[in-house]
């Protein structure tokens, strides 16, 4: 049987632009895997490894009208948007050459023997090591900055862990053009290009995950996918390391204090960061409580003023869109439900965008209205209106994880005066990120950044996002009692590669 086509599709028409693939057998998953594997001893050395990722920036950068225009022809995000998304990627992969070449990352400890100690301490050494081939599944809304070179992919790689990418099926043909990039700087190198393998295909995610190969996977997308292959991956006969991002609803809490100071300001940076890329960010607020009365009617109304003159969108694929609308379509249909703009569907390939309004105290009831704590992906948000403060914490109390949490504040409040505080403790417990006084989305390449958060936002308690984000395709080995001959250069006292690491206690840097 001929293997099955995988077509490029212009999300604005519909229509196939071109043949990019065909769909990987289980035969050819297994042919990138082992390649793969095979190419781990070339990424041993850290200033190959380092020296890779700066090419790979720069042969993005050199290709980048050509992968825009691919991009923006599969997505519709638009080159604008497509032009920073590749810039960040480039940056992205310069910071972990960065990492890499500082070392600090490999956690170096080095203890010697101490007959002092009780118990007593033998001679031990500690640092980290790659674990493998990591499966890479791409992601529809960032198409480059979390699928072929994206943060999963470039952290990997400086961990010293080959890749194989499994392609979204929104973009499969910048996806193929961006791993023969990917290949042609590893080759620069001296690197074998299976390094960096790409496949394509529902069944060839689900052999990927499978193969024991594979010693550990990063997926970013819906909590059924995400959670369907984070089950395959505990149930290996061998289980792997699953970090996957799965859903989000990003709640914001607006005080009265801020929405009687800044009702205005508020709504219009609700709007403009609920559509954000058509409302397609994984951080997008999809819940925000918003108090009852004239502070909060204002907010709303600012809202409702900025988003009727919001144009129509082009989702990424027509199913997103037909999801979208369905799900806006059972929303708005619960009793007590509001649309004072109502999101929906545009044209016959667009959405409009809009928000949802609805009595606090029916989402802390739960039941039906549970739907409205589950995140509709697309340019619409859910103002759920308080009484009081009690209902707040009612419905805070209702919400799964999260990536982000945001509170919104007046001055007073923020300098420390007020329910601030406290508000800040009840959302910690939600989310990896909070914020106060802004919004979620953007997600800064930062040391300080975590991406991630509780069940389902991610299945782990690692970022995505940021140098630490190596940290997933790690693990620990100590050495205990071996000869300084047969020690890794990492682990010898003369320190020959001038790395940070703990000697005997005292942090040497």
């Amino acid at each position: 049987m001929a293997a099955a086509p995988v077509w490029s599709v212009d999300p604005r028409t519909g229509k196939q632009r071109e043949q990019a693939a065909t769909e990987a057998t289980a035969e050819e998953v297994d042919a990138a895997v082992r390649a793969a594997h095979a190419a781990r001893q070339a990424l041993a050395d850290r200033t190959v490894r380092a020296a890779f990722l700066r090419t790979a920036a720069d042969e993005l950068e050199a290709a980048g009208s050509t992968l825009v225009e691919t991009a923006d022809a599969e997505t519709a995000l638009g080159p604008a948007r497509l032009t920073g998304e590749l810039a960040r990627t480039c940056y992205q992969l310069r910071a972990f050459a960065g990492i890499v070449e500082e070392g600090e990352f490999l956690g170096v400890v080095i203890d010697h023997p101490d007959d002092t100690a009780t118990p007593p301490v033998p001679d031990l050494r500690r640092h980290k090591v790659p674990l493998g081939v990591v499966a890479v599944y791409a992601a529809s809304n960032f198409p480059f900055a979390f699928s072929v070179p994206g943060g999963d992919t470039a952290s990997a790689l400086a961990a010293g862990c080959p890749v194989v990418v499994k392609a979204h099926p929104d973009h499969p043909a910048l996806s193929e053009r961006v791993a023969g990039v990917l290949r042609r700087a590893a080759a620069r190198h001296g690197i074998p290009e299976g390094v960096v393998g790409l496949v394509h295909g529902f069944d060839a995610g689900l052999s990927l995950i499978r193969h024991p190969l594979v010693a550990a996977a990063g997926f970013t997308g819906s909590v059924r996918g995400g959670r369907a292959l984070f089950d395959a991956a505990a149930a290996r006969p061998v289980p792997i390391p699953f970090h996957g991002e799965l859903g989000s609803l990003n709640p914001v809490v607006v005080t009265e204090a801020a929405a009687a100071e800044r009702a205005e300001a508020i709504g219009a940076g609700l709007a403009g960061s609920m559509t954000l890329g058509v409302g397609q960010f994984c951080v997008k607020p999809g819940l925000v409580l918003v108090p009852a009365g004239d502070a909060g009617d204002g907010l709303v109304k600012t809202l409702a003023d900025a988003l009727a003159g919001t144009g129509e969108g082009v989702l990424l694929d027509h199913r997103m869109r037909g999801d979208f609308v369905a799900g806006v379509a059972e929303r708005a249909a619960l009793p007590g439900v509001a649309a004072p703009v109502a999101p929906g569907p545009g044209g016959e390939h667009t959405v409009s965008a809009g928000f949802l309004t609805v009595p606090a105290g029916r989402l802390a009831a739960g039941g039906a209205y549970d739907l409205l704590l589950e995140e509709c992906f697309g340019p619409v948000t859910v103002v759920a209106r308080y009484d009081d403060e009690s209902e707040v914490r009612a419905v805070l109390s209702r919400l799964p994880g999260n990536l982000t949490a945001t509170v919104q504040l007046s001055a007073e409040e923020a300098a420390g005066q007020g329910r601030g505080a406290e508000i800040l403790a009840e959302l910690t417990p939600l989310a990896g990120r909070v914020l106060v006084n802004g919004w979620p989305t953007g997600v800064a390449v930062a040391p300080a950044q975590h991406h991630g958060g509780p069940y389902p936002a991610t299945t782990s308690t690692s970022t995505s996002v940021g140098g630490t984000a190596i940290e997933r395709w790690l693990r620990p080995v100590a050495y205990q009692g071996v000869p300084e001959a047969l020690l890794p250069p990492e682990l010898r006292d003369d320190n020959p590669l001038g790395l940070p690491r703990r000697f005997n206690g005292v942090l040497e840097r």
